[in-house]
């Protein structure tokens, strides 16, 4: 049975980017600024037959809120998510979820929540996964050190959003 993949490419401040849904939940939040090859190599490898439509109904909803989010007018995301990954990446992913908006983590804090203190590498590759940016904070996420570390849509922007969400959401306008 095929299952149907609703996409729209959004502006959400100075960031272009590609968000997906399915009927179940957001499953995808872009790169910034990334071809629509990277939405459409992603759902080729994680969602089984995918029909891909564009369609701002059916998104609109999840870029109102994210842009709330970012506009620092609602800090919880609480729009549906179908997310898709490997049982360990899903556990990551659902340790981000709890981290509140304005805070840090280490790597080696979501690894020690999981009760895997030896996963600090897996962790990063977990988080470097995730498919939905900034709704699954992994910018919350920092290196041992207080290093921001890695981030799929690049340091720019994850320090952009910390200190977006430092400032209460106030975009220094």
């Amino acid at each position: 049975m095929k299952q149907t993949v609703y996409w729209l490419e959004v502006q959400l401040a100075e960031w272009s980017m590609y968000m997906a849904a399915t009927e179940k939940g957001l499953c995808y939040i872009g790169t910034p600024d990334a071809p629509f090859e990277e939405l459409s190599n992603w759902v080729a490898k994680r969602v089984r037959n995918a029909l891909m439509e564009e369609n701002q109904e059916v998104i609109e909803p999840y870029v109102n809120e994210l842009r709330a989010t970012i506009d620092g007018k609602g800090q919880i995301f609480t729009g549906q998510l179908d997310l898709y990954g490997t049982p360990f990446q899903q556990s990551v992913w659902e340790v981000l979820q709890t981290i509140p908006y304005g805070d840090t983590i280490s790597y080696t804090d979501v690894a020690e929540r999981l009760q895997k203190p030896k996963a600090v590498r897996a962790v990063g590759g977990a988080i470097g996964a995730n498919p939905v940016l900034i709704v699954v904070p992994c910018h919350r996420v920092l290196t041992k050190d207080g290093k921001l570390g890695g981030f799929r849509a690049g340091l720019t922007m994850k320090e952009q959003l910390l200190e977006l969400e430092r400032s209460g959401g106030t975009r220094g306008e």
